[in-house]
């Protein structure tokens, strides 16, 4: 008689060897790794467009986890930072298939923010800006976090969603109160990764400022082509970026857009259902 499983049991089953393929499959035995970043916006996991039967059901049956645990787990990242995180017991089973650490940055308004890391999460602190945060200011996410890569060298991380619309006037006021923060380890010439969706483009004052400040965009560094990172469909803007600064801004060889497999919505079926209306920002940097 054939043996037969159900989805959900397929579903377990899947999860309990996420984290070991995630771990082995893309293992280079010889020579150091190289970290491997993804900032997302994951639309909190309802699956884009929310509204078609498919991503109902994904959301329903529980699936969105391993849905997007298994499509991150091809790209083998060491560093992951979500935008518009869902509940946090589904981005908790996500770090727990990918075997990684988590920590969950709280929203002013109701958009929190993630942070999934291989390495030990040494220090955490949600919105660490000089003085009291303002109400209107990181009513998105934006969070710190440091830890310690496997060569023993510290990496400080932040992790944001910045202010959305055609008004930058939140958004600049986000930034400087951002960047006044940073100073201290920008100046003591230490290894930062600024990522996540920051809701402005290229051309705008906001990003001049994150260069003025001595951060370098990865995509602008070593990418191809326009780096266009929304909508999923039929991406038209850049608005999901991976910066460094410091020593390991010297050391990236790869960034781009992750235009394909379920990030990407297939526009001739209008069944489908992408991860997110955002394409996740990879940027991939030499060891140290």
């Amino acid at each position: 008689m054939p043996i037969t499983i159900s989805r959900r049991n397929f579903c377990t089953a899947l999860g309990t060897s996420l984290a070991a393929v995630s771990s082995n499959l893309f293992a280079d035995e010889s020579g150091p790794k190289p970290l491997r970043v993804i900032a997302y916006n994951i639309y909190k996991c309802k699956g884009w467009p929310n509204d078609r039967p498919l991503a109902k059901r994904a959301v329903a049956e529980g699936q969105m986890a391993n849905r997007l645990a298994m499509e991150l787990a091809l790209h083998d990242p060491d560093l992951i930072n979500f935008s518009e995180s869902p509940e946090e017991e589904i981005t908790q089973k996500v770090a727990e298939l990918l075997g990684m650490n988590h920590v969950r940055f709280p929203s002013g308004g109701n958009w929190p923010g993630t942070l999934l890391s291989k390495f030990e999460i040494t220090d955490s602190q949600n919105a660490p800006m000089k003085g009291e945060r303002p109400k209107e200011l990181f009513t998105r996410h934006w969070g710190q976090a440091k830890i310690k890569l496997s060569s023993g060298e510290p990496l400080i991380i932040h992790s944001a969603h910045l202010y959305p619309g055609a008004d930058p006037t939140v958004r600049l006021k986000e930034i400087r109160a951002m960047i006044e923060s940073m100073k201290p380890d920008i100046d003591a010439g230490r290894s930062m990764l600024l990522i996540g969706d920051l809701n402005h483009r290229p051309e705008t004052d906001e990003y001049k400022l994150w260069v003025d400040a001595g951060f370098v965009d990865t995509f602008a560094e070593v990418g191809v082509g326009e780096g266009l990172t929304m909508k999923s469909d039929d991406p038209q803007t850049r608005i999901d970026y991976a910066m460094a600064a410091g020593p390991i801004a010297n050391r990236v060889v790869e960034s781009k857009p992750l235009f394909e497999g379920a990030f990407r919505l297939n526009t001739n079926d209008l069944e489908s259902f992408a991860l997110s209306d955002h394409l996740p920002q990879l940027a991939v940097f030499q060891s140290h």
